[in-house]
This record gives C-alpha cells, sequence and structure tokens, in this order.
C-alpha cells in the first residue's frame, strides 16, 4: 500500500511540474511587445539552439517570447496553424524556419496583412513566389547552405582522392536548405570525373528515416565508400545502418550542423565531419533584430552567420 501510495506521489508531482512548464511558456505581460519564433519541430538540437539563443535575448530585450513548433520538419500544414493561431494572438513579430519554402507564403501574407512583421531564420522562402503573392520579409537570418554544401563537397573528394563512389541522403524534396546544400555538393564534386554518385534519395531530415534507406542503400551497393547527409540526423540514422552492416570505419560520413552527438561521433572516428552553423546566433539575431523593427529602425534584408567545416581535428584542437 505504502508503494502504491509514493507512485501516485511522484506521478502527481510530475504532473504539476508539467502543468506549470506548460502554462509559463504562455505567460504573456500585456505591457511588453511580443515576439513569437515558429521552427520547423523541437525534435532536432538544432532547432532547440535556436530557441535557446532567443530566450537568452529575449530577456536581455525584456520582450514576450513564444516558441511553438510542428511535431515533424515536413509539416507545413500545423506550421501555417500556428501561425495563424500567433495572428489572432496579434503577436508583433514572428521569426519563421519555413518548413516549406513556398507552400508557407499564404501564412507570411496573412501575417503581414495584419502588421505583423516577418524575419525569416535559417530557411528562406521563395522570393518570387512571395513577390507574386504580395507577401515581405523583414529579413532573412542564415548561413549560406550552397556554401556549406561546396566545402562539404570538396572534403570528400579530398579524403577519397578524387576518386570513389558515394552516396548522398537528400533533406526535404523542394525544401529550400536540403535543395541549397545539394547544389553546393554537386557543384564541387562535378569537377572529379572520377567520383560517382551511386544514390541519392531523400530521408527527410529524419534520424530513422536516415537509418532505413541508408540501410537499403547500402544492401544495393556494398562497394559505397562515403555519404554525405544533408543533416546530422540522417548522417547518425547512416552511422546506426553502417554499423548494423557491420562496417564501421570502412565508409566515410559527413553531416550538416555539428549537432553535440555529431560532435560525440566525430571524436569517436565514426563520422568523418560535419558542417558547422550556429543556431544560438540565428536565435540571439532574429530577437535583436526583431527589437529593431518594432522600434523603426533599419532592418538589413541578409544577416549572415558564420558557417564552417568541423572535423576531429578542429575538435582536439580547441
Amino acid at each position: 500500500m505504502k508503494k502504491i501510495f509514493q507512485i501516485i506521489f511522484v506521478s502527481l508531482i510530475i504532473s504539476l511540474i508539467i502543468f506549470s512548464g506548460c502554462q509559463d511558456s504562455e505567460v504573456i505581460d500585456e505591457s511588453k511587445p511580443t515576439v513569437a519564433i515558429v521552427l520547423k519541430t523541437l525534435n532536432n538540437p538544432f532547432f532547440i539552439d535556436i530557441q535557446l539563443g532567443a530566450e537568452e535575448t529575449a530577456k536581455k530585450y525584456d520582450v514576450n517570447l513564444l516558441v511553438q513548433a510542428a511535431e515533424r520538419e515536413i509539416d507545413v500544414e500545423k506550421q501555417m496553424q500556428i501561425i495563424e493561431n500567433l495572428i489572432q494572438r496579434k503577436v508583433d513579430v514572428i521569426c519563421l524556419a519555413a518548413a516549406g519554402s513556398k507552400e508557407i507564403i499564404p501564412a507570411i501574407v496573412k501575417a503581414n496583412e495584419a502588421g505583423i512583421y516577418v524575419i525569416a531564420i535559417d530557411t528562406r522562402v521563395d522570393e518570387e513566389f512571395l513577390k507574386q503573392s504580395g507577401g515581405e520579409i523583414t529579413a532573412f537570418i542564415g548561413s549560406d547552405n550552397f556554401e556549406g554544401g561546396r566545402i562539404a563537397g570538396e572534403f570528400i573528394a579530398e579524403q577519397l582522392n578524387g576518386s570513389g563512389n558515394i552516396a548522398i541522403l537528400e533533406g526535404v524534396p523542394g525544401h529550400e536548405t536540403g535543395d541549397a546544400r545539394l547544389s553546393g555538393f554537386h557543384s564541387a564534386i562535378k569537377k572529379y570525373n572520377d567520383i560517382n554518385v551511386l544514390a541519392s534519395q531523400t530521408a527527410n531530415f529524419e534520424r530513422d528515416q536516415g537509418f532505413n534507406v541508408f540501410q537499403n542503400i547500402l544492401q544495393a551497393n556494398p562497394d559505397l565508400e562515403a555519404v554525405f547527409a544533408c543533416n546530422d540526423m540522417m548522417a547518425l540514422g547512416a552511422i546506426e545502418a553502417i554499423s548494423a552492416a557491420g562496417k564501421t570505419g570502412e565508409i566515410i560520413v559527413l553531416g550538416f550542423d555539428a549537432i553535440q552527438d555529431s560532435r560525440k561521433a566525430i571524436l569517436q572516428g565514426t563520422m568523418a565531419g560535419s558542417i558547422a552553423q550556429y543556431p544560438k546566433e540565428m536565435g540571439r539575431a532574429a530577437i535583436e533584430y526583431a527589437v529593431k523593427a518594432m522600434n523603426g529602425e533599419p532592418v538589413p534584408k541578409e544577416i549572415p552567420t558564420k558557417i564552417e567545416l568541423i572535423t576531429k581535428e578542429k575538435l582536439e584542437s580547441n
């Protein structure tokens, strides 16, 4: 009986903690401006870091902050619903990491019509379609994904001495972030006639799909020597598939984002490297420029953030 009461007590405590956490995230001081961050998902450490950077800076500028996201990176409809709700709540600025570069534009136009500033972070929206729709983005904050892909291509070519069989794990089809990385990668490797892309398939930026897709690729192409994944979640899934096939250490794995789990894999030698972005800086910049926009201060259309290749040597030297 005592054990049953202990279990009930612990359950009540956990419920109270969860409830209080949910309540705190929705508390709004009406006397302060409100900035909303709409992310693709909070199941990826990259987007959690954006949130952390935004939270630190929101406290500094004394603004309300709402952070919301869909469960999956590809759920554009959920993002649109979130934006609709934020428009109803009359937030002042929406900082958006778009799940669909074209699909999200009607929601952006509605936000514009409601007098809400929209700042794009991490992922660009389709500028031509935005213009045709009469929409406007106050600024874009993010890294050069094409350049990151190009660096990735050069690194793999160097590791293979200009010759070898490779595979690519693509992001969400039609998604600007993955498409730019893919284009940059191809721009680098096309100079090497002896590098052969045996497979290039989407795994939708997800770890479990990275595992399943790359497992199938490996079975069909046992002579693979390297894989470039357009984000680290897929790269980590590929590492698991390589391990399951008993080929750890035999295939070069390069990811994109340099999240903490990938840095550990790089130090362990199961991953050759990753293209680092700085999501906390994106979160900080999103709040800083949101405040500037609300205050009527000039905001540049392009606000670049740092990008670099992370390898074992780089990590060990820091």
